[in-house]
């Protein structure tokens, strides 16, 4: 099975520009133009948050648009730029979505791979958590197929990146501690794969691997300093 993952969209207004330079949207469609030029194209699609900028309905439309090129399942979860209700509307013919905008939490048995998706946001902050009651079903559903290969998607990333600025607005040291005791016992978790720092990384932890997928929007610096 081959799986894509596109993250942090930022998709705006018509005519609006990220920081006044960055035409999110055109990026976006170049995107989805190359993911379906690729041969062969994957089987799925994983969208990681921040689908767009404001959380405004227009814009849950207009992503909408971009997106629909994709001839294949895309498997979307908010971030911290998204407004969770506006983006369940937007996506309404998603039947594993919440219907009242809850918490977006899913599986998807997708061929072989199960496909577990957690919601990280924390309505009106940027970083993020996972409450007691996520991580529970997260155990839960993890010790129902404990054998059949697994990716865990989410938005915010469990690690430490060196970004300054991203790790004070990443997912908070509570969750990542009870996250990180949960997959030491399900190593069936072939990786947790993050969004929200705009650059890719990867890292080996507890015995998975964590993956930072970049923007499409636009990517932040990397400085060693």
């Amino acid at each position: 099975m081959l799986i894509a993952q596109i993250s942090d969209l930022h998709v705006m207004a018509p005519d609006e520009l990220a920081f006044d330079r960055f035409d999110t949207a055109a990026n976006l469609a170049r995107c989805v133009a190359h993911i379906m030029q690729l041969k062969p194209v994957p089987d799925a699609v994983l969208a990681s948050g921040d689908l767009v900028d404001g959380g405004g309905a227009g814009e849950y439309q207009r992503v909408r648009g971009l997106l629909a090129p994709l001839g294949m399942p895309v498997y979307p979860i908010p971030g911290n730029h998204d407004e969770r209700a506006a983006l369940c509307a937007g996506f309404g013919d998603h039947p594993y979505l919440p219907r009242a905008g809850g918490q977006v939490r899913y599986v998807v048995e997708h061929g072989d791979v199960r496909l577990v998706a957690l919601d990280t946001v924390v309505a009106g902050e940027e970083g993020g958590a996972l409450g007691a009651d996520q991580l529970d079903w997260l155990e839960t559903t993890l010790g129902a197929e404990p054998h059949k290969p697994t990716l865990v998607f989410m938005h915010h990333p469990p690690v430490k990146t060196g970004i300054r600025y991203m790790d004070e607005i990443a997912l908070d040291q509570p969750s990542a501690g009870r996250l990180a005791r949960i997959i030491e016992r399900h190593p069936q978790v072939e990786r947790i794969t993050c969004g929200h720092v705009h650059r890719g990384m990867q890292a080996r932890w507890h015995g998975t691997t964590v993956s930072i997928c970049p923007s499409t929007a636009f990517q932040y610096s990397l400085d060693f300093r």
